[in-house]
């Protein structure tokens, strides 16, 4: 009897570190995945699909800063999933997707701040920070799998939509991605004039954070099987 209370014990505390080692490794990927938004905005290009709208919008409404807008859509998202899920909705869940998507917008406005005296001085530049943010981007979320704890409201929202629909959730991902360019476009044409919280650098990002993420999972499974 002694031996199967401690038994349980170690189990106890055994999912205990696992837990904590799964959600250390997922903020440390919001932190580095809102590095690689900043490094967007520092090229000035147009940042990801996902966050190029609440930039868009943080560049002609002051209301709020670029994370307080990232906030406000992550609210909408989770909302969107609380009315189509319904009773199959896990309130543990949006709670934890609630804290996740806040702290990533704080992170998101600390990450502008750390980078904010970095010079741009030439389109040349522009592209490797571009570049510099596709990398980032790509660990960051790649981390996030890794900690396999829970997903943000933006991909949360599209993998409901694809729950309901019975549509593939790539291609609900691709349409919402679409969306949010399409979106942002639009504010910054009809407010602006122009073309500023999404460019090209929007397209690119939107192709290749998808196939960096596949060359860090190539890599990672390269270095267990050398293990």
């Amino acid at each position: 009897m002694y031996e199967l209370r401690r038994e349980m014990e170690n189990m106890s505390n055994n999912t205990i570190k696992k837990i904590i080692q799964q959600y250390t490794l997922f903020l440390i990927g919001l932190f580095i995945a809102s590095l690689g938004v900043a490094f967007s905005t520092k090229a000035g290009l147009g940042t990801s699909p996902v966050a190029s709208l609440p930039y868009s919008v943080s560049l002609v409404n002051g209301l709020f800063s670029f994370g307080g807008w990232l906030n406000v859509l992550s609210v909408i998202q989770i909302s969107i999933q609380v009315m189509l899920l319904r009773r199959k909705c896990k309130p543990v869940e949006i709670a934890i997707q609630t804290i996740l998507a806040f702290v990533y917008g704080y992170l998101t406005n600390l990450s502008c701040w750390l980078i904010r005296d970095i010079p741009v001085n030439s389109y040349l530049e522009q592209l490797l920070y571009l570049t510099i943010s596709c990398f980032v981007l790509a660990f960051g979320i790649w981390m996030q799998f890794r900690g396999k704890v829970a997903m943000l409201p933006g991909e949360a929202m599209n993998r409901a939509i694809s729950e309901v629909t019975g549509k593939r959730y790539e291609n609900i991902k691709i349409f919402f991605d679409i969306f949010y360019i399409a979106a942002s476009a639009v504010v910054c044409l009809v407010f602006m004039g122009e073309l500023k919280g999404v460019r090209e650098g929007s397209i690119i990002a939107a192709v290749a954070v998808g196939l960096i993420i596949k060359l860090y999972n190539k890599i990672f499974e390269k270095k267990l099987k050398s293990f």
